[in-house]
C-alpha cells in the first residue's frame, strides 16, 4: 500500500532528469509507471518524433515523488511534447499564400492595340461579375457612355470615341469566391493621317424634282472608294431601284445616287453614311459620318425641242405651260445648246453673267435657271424677243421673255428635269456635274465601286468646265 508519509523519503538520485524533447514536433508521447521494488517506482516516459521515431527515458523514484511527478511534471512534458505537432501546424496554416482571385477580366481589342473610334470596344470577365463603379473615361474625365450586359460579365463601349484620345478602363468586378478585382488599363484610339470631309447636294427637309440625283462631294480624292460606298444605305419609300456611280474626280471625289428611272412623286429617301472612323484608303478617314433625308416633289419635266422654238411645261403628267424661247445660235460649238437631259440645279431672280469667249462681261439678267455647269440657263432676255419661237439666236442659253421667264422661275424647283432634243452636241460629263441622265442604266451600274468599274480618278472631267459662262457679283453702285 502506498501512503503518503513523511517516511516516504525520495530515494537519492532519484529527481526526475531533464527529458529531451527533439526539435521536431512529436506526433506522439505516453508515460508508463511500473514498481520496482519497496518503496520504489520505475518511470518510463515514451516520446515518438514525427518521423516516427520513439525516445525512451527511465528513471527510479519514490511513490510520493511520482505521484507529483504524474500530477505536474510528467504531465507538463506529456503536454509540451503532444502539443508541439497543433502549434506547427498551425504555424503552417497562416504562413500558407491564399489563392488568387478567381475573377479574370479580358479586353477587346487588347489595351496594346489602336483601335478605330468606331470598332467594337468591351471588356469581359469569367468566374464573376462587374460591379455598378465600372466606367471608361477620356483624358478629360468625361465619361464615355457604355452598357452592361443583363448578366453583367460584359461591358461594352455605346458610341463613338474620337480619333488620337488615351481611354481609361476604372472599376471592380467581384468574383464568384467573392473576392474582388481591378478593371484598369488605358488605350489610344487611331489618329489618322488626313480626315476626309463631304458635302451632300440636298438639304434635309428639302422637297425636290424627279430627275434630283443625291451627290456626296468630297474635300480629297477617295482611293478606298469600294469601302466608302459600302458604308453608304439609300432606302427609299416606296422601293425605288437606282445605285451608286462615281464620276471623274474633281478637286475630291464625287457619289452619285440616282434611280433606274425618274422618282415617283412623294417617295422618300433617307440616305445614311457610316464615315466616321472608316479608312477611306491611304491613311484618310471620314471627319463625321452624314445623312440626307429628303421628299420627291411633284412631277414637272420641260419638253425643249430646239426645231420648235418653244418650251413646254409638263406637270403631273399634263402640259401646264408653253412658251416661245429661242435656243443656241450652234454657229459654233459653244453656243449649241447641249441635247440631253438636264436637271435644274440652281434659280436666281437676278444674276450678272460673264462670258469671256462671247465677249461680254457682268450682263445684268431676270429670271435665271441653271440647267447645267456649262452656263446654259432657262431666263429672261428681252432683247432676243422678237425671234423667240421663230429662230434660234442666242450663245447656248434659252431665252423667254420677262413674263414668261417669271412665271416659269416661279414653278421650277431642284431635280427638275429638262429634256432638250435635236441640237447637234450631246450633254455630255464636259459639261459639268450633273449629266447623270446622259448615262444608260448598265453603264451606270458598272460605274459602282462595288463592280469594279470604277475608273473616275483616271477621268478628267470637271464639275464646272474652265471656259464655261460665270455668274458676276452685281457691279458696284
Amino acid at each position: 500500500m502506498v501512503t503518503d508519509s513523511d517516511h516516504d523519503a525520495d530515494v537519492p538520485g532519484a529527481d526526475v532528469p531533464d527529458v529531451d524533447v527533439p526539435d521536431a514536433a512529436t506526433e506522439a508521447c505516453m508515460t508508463s509507471v511500473r514498481r520496482n521494488s519497496g518503496r520504489q517506482v520505475r518511470l518510463t516516459t515514451v516520446i515518438e518524433d514525427r518521423k516516427g521515431v520513439r525516445h525512451f527515458r527511465e528513471v527510479l523514484m519514490s511513490r510520493r515523488r511520482v505521484l507529483g511527478v504524474l500530477g505536474a511534471g510528467a504531465v507538463a512534458v506529456t503536454a509540451a511534447a503532444c502539443g508541439t505537432k497543433s502549434e506547427s501546424a498551425s504555424t503552417a496554416s497562416t504562413s500558407k499564400t491564399p489563392p488568387p482571385p478567381v475573377a479574370q477580366i479580358t479586353y477587346s481589342p487588347q489595351l496594346t492595340a489602336v483601335p478605330s473610334p468606331t470598332a467594337p470596344i468591351s471588356a469581359k470577365v469569367s468566374e464573376g461579375t462587374f460591379n455598378t463603379d465600372v466606367k471608361l473615361t477620356n483624358a478629360r474625365g468625361t465619361v464615355v457612355k457604355t452598357e452592361l450586359s443583363d448578366d453583367r460579365t460584359t461591358v461594352t463601349v455605346a458610341e463613338p470615341l474620337g480619333y488620337g484620345v488615351q481611354y481609361t478602363w476604372s472599376g471592380t468586378a467581384t468574383g464568384t469566391d467573392r473576392k474582388t478585382v481591378p478593371l484598369q488599363g488605358a488605350f489610344t484610339t487611331l489618329d489618322p493621317q488626313s480626315q476626309v470631309n463631304v458635302v451632300i447636294n440636298i438639304a434635309d427637309g428639302a422637297s425636290v424634282g424627279i430627275a434630283a440625283p443625291l451627290i456626296l462631294k468630297f474635300d480629297s480624292d477617295i482611293t478606298d472608294k469600294a469601302a466608302v460606298e459600302k458604308a453608304l444605305k439609300v432606302t427609299t419609300t416606296p422601293a425605288t431601284e437606282g445605285g451608286w456611280a462615281w464620276l471623274p474626280d474633281d478637286n475630291g471625289s464625287r457619289a452619285h445616287w440616282r434611280p433606274k428611272e425618274y422618282w415617283a412623286p412623294g417617295t422618300t429617301v433617307a440616305m445614311v453614311g457610316k464615315l466616321y472612323g472608316l479608312d477611306h484608303g491611304d491613311g484618310a478617314y471620314g471627319a463625321s459620318d452624314v445623312t440626307s433625308n429628303f421628299t420627291i416633289g411633284r412631277s414637272q419635266i420641260v419638253k425643249a425641242d430646239a426645231n420648235t422654238h418653244q418650251i413646254v411645261v409638263v406637270t403631273n403628267g399634263s402640259p401646264s405651260a408653253t412658251y416661245p424661247c429661242s435656243y443656241g445660235e450652234g454657229d459654233v460649238d459653244r453656243n449649241v445648246t447641249r441635247t440631253g437631259i438636264h436637271v435644274v440645279s440652281e434659280k436666281h431672280p437676278d444674276f450678272y453673267m460673264s462670258n469671256p469667249a462671247a465677249g461680254y462681261f457682268n450682263v445684268h439678267e431676270r429670271w435665271a435657271v441653271r440647267i447645267s455647269n456649262n452656263g446654259e440657263f432657262i431666263h429672261a432676255n428681252p432683247n432676243t424677243v422678237g425671234v423667240q419661237g421663230s429662230s434660234n439666236v442666242t450663245n447656248g442659253c434659252i431665252n423667254l421673255s420677262t413674263d414668261n421667264a417669271e412665271s416659269y422661275f416661279n414653278t421650277a424647283i431642284y431635280g427638275d428635269p429638262v429634256e432638250v432634243t435635236n441640237t447637234r452636241i450631246d450633254l455630255s460629263a464636259a459639261d459639268g456635274d450633273i449629266y447623270d441622265w446622259t448615262i444608260d442604266w448598265p453603264t451606270w451600274q458598272s460605274m459602282s465601286a462595288l463592280v469594279g468599274g470604277d475608273d473616275s480618278s483616271s477621268q478628267d472631267a470637271p464639275a464646272t468646265p474652265s471656259d464655261a459662262p460665270k455668274l458676276s457679283p452685281a457691279p458696284a453702285g
